[in-house]
């Protein structure tokens, strides 16, 4: 996956195969653009955007992961097959979960990366998941403080939107946000969204467990910042924000490695790189948009 790390967005235009090219078509300007799907790792197709049934059926054949998202990944909606339709990664990933001890290896490291220090020594993975929830109601208090708002406690009802007080409802937007970005990532890198270390049963735990490692970084200072603000749209406004300091920071380019990392810590041999891999077809740079604009 590091060795075909390209993901293209497509935020307008109908995906489709022309005279045996992946194309994307502005059916507007009457413009074609060329796409090396065999070397594109992941497609995400953003809203106004459309694929064909021959674009789709090319795109599972040469292993190109289809993602239908929301603008700038904040929401995911539907992937086609993760990781190349390859059983490796997942086979790994497994393995780390379903022993206890590599288990919590990687759960330990997660917490190192997490809060920028050593985990505390002999502690369980309920353990460290305690201690994890009271630094976090002191990160949630401080924030507050600097932003001179009111802080009761994380409280959210899913059924009852309005229930909640401004702030959570930003900060239920702007997590969600960051949950759909992370799980384009974990499926591109062809992992399972549903096998996590330290959150346990959920369809999206190890999403979850990924998340918490940038949460802090990304979205949590924008919904606070964003509650500030006084907008009458909060919720679009925290989608923003955050859609722009994904790009900012490059979110989607760290996340990878980063699953990467936590899951060495479990030491055992990752899957090495398959023979007929690609080189990347899209070699990072410096993009030339500014924040909320493509590169």
């Amino acid at each position: 996956m590091k060795e075909r790390l390209s993901f293209v967005f497509v935020e307008k235009g109908r995906v489709d195969v022309l005279d045996g090219a992946f194309v994307v078509v502005d059916e507007v300007h009457g413009v074609q653009t060329h796409v090396p799907v065999g070397t594109v790792a992941t497609i995400m197709l953003e809203p106004g955007s459309r694929i064909s049934h021959a674009a789709a059926a090319l795109a599972a054949r040469v292993g190109c992961l289809l993602l239908w998202v929301g603008e700038g990944g904040v929401r995911l909606y539907a992937a086609g097959q993760p990781g190349g339709a390859r059983s490796d990664k997942l086979l790994y990933q497994a393995r780390l979960a379903l022993d206890d001890t590599l288990r919590l290896r990687v759960v330990r490291r997660m917490y190192e990366v997490r809060f920028g220090g050593p985990a505390p020594a002999r502690r369980s993975i309920e353990q460290l998941r305690g201690i994890e929830g009271a630094r976090v109601r002191k990160m949630y208090h401080h924030l507050a403080q600097r932003h001179g708002l009111k802080w009761n406690a994380r409280r959210y009802d899913t059924e009852e939107w309005s229930s909640a007080d401004l702030l959570n409802r930003c900060l239920s937007v702007a997590t969600a946000c960051l949950y759909g970005v992370t799980e384009a990532a974990v499926l591109a890198a062809g992992y399972a969204p549903a096998i996590g270390f330290i959150h346990w049963g959920k369809p999206l735990s190890f999403v979850y467990d990924i998340a918490d490692l940038f949460k802090f970084e990304t979205v949590v200072p924008e919904a606070f910042a964003a509650a500030k603000t006084g907008s009458d749209e909060p919720e679009r406004e925290v989608r923003y924000r955050c859609r722009d300091t994904f790009r900012e920071v490059n979110l989607l380019g760290r996340i990878i490695p980063a699953i990467e990392e936590v899951l060495a810590a479990g030491e055992i041999e990752p899957p090495q790189r398959p023979a007929d891999t690609l080189a990347p077809a899209i070699v990072g740079g410096k993009g030339l948009g500014d924040a909320g604009h493509r590169g």
